[in-house]
């Protein structure tokens, strides 16, 4: 357990009962975010708040600063851990979609040694992480921000603002060069069954100059290859909706910011 934000409402509602909880929390060295070159490394005892502030995370992964900063509650903010959101895998979290839009590696640590996969790999399916039993989340790593480079994430939440679990919810990274989209990635999350990368619109991207109709057009793919889940926030048709809106306005949002 690192920030129990999630393990402790499982074990309350009687979903998981563990017979022995080691607590990480006084591990030292896994507190930190740290430059590492050509990518930042966020550990695994950072905590949302640290992660919507900290000056790395703002520069070089300015969309999982804001999905850190719409994170639940302050209580939770303070409390919870980006790494312990990603290995959740919960279908309606904020930050792996970002993380994922920002091509982050989790690096994963055993007895035996460490291994890295890809965020988007690492997501296997609801509430089900690319972990092993004897395996923990070591680490994130996000590579850095360059020229022309931008990113945003945006959501609707369940309380129809942005203090609480997605209803859906966009993250969107675009590189840009001579006035066109070169390269991209769109993370979704809220929808599906796990938060997941749309290839459809990446690809419909490409090539395009970022204007409006562009974006518009590419947004009308974001549940291509997505099981939309219906639940009481709304149904298929709504959430597919949405999940094209927050699409155009995530990555409306990061073309703005590469001119910025």
């Amino acid at each position: 357990m690192s920030g129990g934000m999630s393990l402790i409402p499982l074990m309350k509602m009687r979903l998981v009962s563990p017979a022995r909880i080691v607590d990480i929390g006084k591990v030292p060295g896994l507190g930190d975010v740290e430059d590492r070159g050509d990518h930042i490394a966020i550990k695994a005892l950072v905590r949302h708040a640290v992660t919507a502030t900290h000056p790395l995370v703002l520069q070089h992964a300015p969309a999982l600063a804001q999905a850190a900063a719409m994170t639940g509650d302050v209580q939770v903010r303070n409390r919870g851990t980006t790494c312990g959101s990603l290995a959740h895998v919960d279908v309606a979290a904020d930050q792996p979609a970002a993380i994922i839009a920002h091509g982050g590696v989790a690096v994963i640590g055993s007895s035996t040694g460490t291994r890295e996969v890809s965020a988007a790999d690492f997501c296997v399916d609801t509430l089900t992480p690319d972990l092993a039993p004897d395996e923990v989340l070591l680490e994130i790593r996000l590579p850095k921000m360059g020229p022309g480079e931008g990113a945003a994430y945006d959501k609707l939440g369940r309380r129809g603002g942005h203090s609480d679990y997605a209803v859906a919810g966009v993250a969107a990274w675009v590189k840009m060069s001579g006035g066109s989209i070169v390269d991209a990635r769109v993370g979704l999350t809220g929808v599906g069954t796990k938060p997941q990368l749309l290839h459809s619109v990446a690809e419909a991207l490409i090539g395009t100059d970022g204007s409006e109709s562009a974006v518009a057009a590419a947004a009308e793919r974001a549940v291509d290859g997505v099981t939309v889940l219906e639940d009481l926030y709304g149904s298929e048709e709504y959430k597919a909706h949405l999940a094209k809106v927050f699409t155009k306005r995530a990555i409306l949002q990061a073309v703005a910011s590469v001119n910025a």
